[in-house]
């Protein structure tokens, strides 16, 4: 949706709730899409939300509103219902769904829940909730479709026929007698071959899997690379357990994007960051915004100790905050580069030397160009001032320097902090600005020391 059409739908909203025209607001309830409701869903208060849920009375829509939630706005709608009416939506969903909303609910709503369901449902649930939610295990959708080798071409396609409901049959997954998975073909293969062949003879062999326990982020790296609707998930037996699905997929390489980018700014890593009260978020903010100040702190001791030679080229202050900032953003630039490319599978950690060489040689040429600007522009602003030569200089070689060690800095630190088995997306901003401006401000003037005296 577009945001002029989001606002107009928005305010027609609010103005049916204030005039509290309940049928109007059914019917346009009904025209909404589950995706935009979620959105909208932001902006109204907790009592608008209630109050539009309660309106809702086809449990297939409530169900895919609650999948398209964030997950705060889920857990204060579902637990002012009852048990009875969680179970009835629940229904409409798949099991990886059920099993992610059922989770997130409080003990005693969620073990009320599972008591009303039957047993082999509240099984398959509890047994998916045993896995770690960032897992493959986590995100799969269980007992997925299957067939046995010695199955025909023509069963298949009657099997997917005559059970309409089946979880986004893009391939068809085949096992041995041991149930033991031996191969896969998709559904475009099943529609081009012979009715009468047997799946064994045209099913692909090489068949990429992943376990339970691997972490969603991988499953989405190689659904990527790979370019896959599903990847199966299998156990230590090579037993087929569930599939990961695209949809899945699509919504952790969201969220692991923007966990990255909300810890490489140093607010955690809480996708709802937004949702929650000024307090908790400024709590949230806090460690990280330490390192920022402990590592300013370390400037102005440095900026004090140089106090006579300010005093005498007045000109030095008013240059440092650019070879800071310019320092600052070309180490942000080289880190954002190496951790994303980290987190992409782009830049292998021990391959150092030829990452490092790159960006280093950028650091250089834009060290150069932008010390020489620098440069020229000092003199033609202060070239009456004595010593203006060697003190122009001075502040184009400390800039030069200053993005040299920044390139160096950024590139460096997130390599190293991933081959200790530090997140680099945790730590790499925090690090690098507080060692770029401390390296920035002593480089420069230390550099007008050696070159004015």
């Amino acid at each position: 949706m577009l945001n002029n059409e989001f606002m107009v739908l928005l305010d027609a909203f609010r103005r049916l709730m204030r005039r509290n025209a309940k049928s109007s607001l059914i019917k346009i309830i009904n025209k909404t899409h589950s995706a935009d409701l979620a959105a909208l869903f932001r902006n109204f208060s907790d009592l608008e939300r209630e109050n539009i849920f309660d309106l809702l009375t086809d449990n297939e829509y409530k169900a895919e509103l609650l999948s398209e939630l964030d997950v705060s706005i889920m857990v204060d709608l579902l637990k002012n219902q009852s048990p009875e009416n969680i179970v009835d939506i629940l229904k409409c969903m798949a099991q990886d769904d059920k099993a992610d909303i059922v989770a997130e609910l409080p003990d005693d709503l969620e073990q009320a829940v599972l008591d009303l369901m039957n047993k082999s449902e509240s099984e398959n649930l509890e047994e998916l909730m045993m896995h770690a939610p960032e897992s493959a295990g986590g995100i799969m959708v269980p007992l997925p479709f299957k067939m046995y080798e010695d199955d025909s071409v023509q069963d298949a396609i009657k099997v997917i026929q005559e059970n309409r409901d089946l979880e986004m049959v893009f391939y068809i997954y085949v096992v041995d007698k041991n149930e033991v998975l031996s191969g896969v073909l998709s559904v475009r293969q099943l529609l081009s071959v012979a009715p009468d062949s047997y799946l064994k003879d045209v099913m692909s062999t090489k068949v990429i899997t992943v376990f339970p326990e691997t972490d969603q982020e991988e499953v989405a790296r190689m659904a990527s690379r790979y370019d896959f609707l599903a990847l199966p998930v299998v156990d230590r037996d090579n037993k087929l357990l569930g599939i990961v699905t695209v949809d899945d997929i699509i919504d952790v390489i969201r969220e692991e994007a923007t966990e990255d980018f909300l810890q490489m700014a140093g607010v955690g890593k809480d996708r709802e960051i937004l949702l929650k009260p000024s307090f908790e978020a400024a709590k949230i903010r806090f460690p990280w915004l330490f390192a920022t100040f402990f590592g300013g702190f370390i400037v102005s001791l440095i900026v004090m100790k140089f106090e006579n030679l300010i005093n005498e080229f007045i000109i030095l202050a008013a240059f440092m905050p650019v070879v800071a900032g310019m320092g600052g953003n070309l180490g942000a630039q080289s880190s954002t580069i190496v951790v994303r490319g980290i987190a992409t599978g782009r830049i292998n950690v021990k391959q150092i030397g030829k990452v490092f060489l790159g960006q280093f040689r950028i650091g250089i040429i834009l060290g150069l160009v932008y010390g020489l600007l620098l440069t020229l522009f000092s003199f033609f602003m202060y070239h009456q001032q004595t010593d203006i030569i060697k003190l122009n200089f001075s502040i184009g070689v400390s800039l030069t320097l200053a993005m040299i060690i920044a390139a160096a800095t950024g590139t460096l630190v997130p390599i190293l902090l991933e081959r200790i088995h530090i997140d680099p997306a945790v730590a790499t901003g925090p690090i690098v600005s507080t060692i770029n401006d401390i390296f920035g401000v002593t480089v420069y003037y230390y550099t007008a020391i050696l070159l004015l005296r």
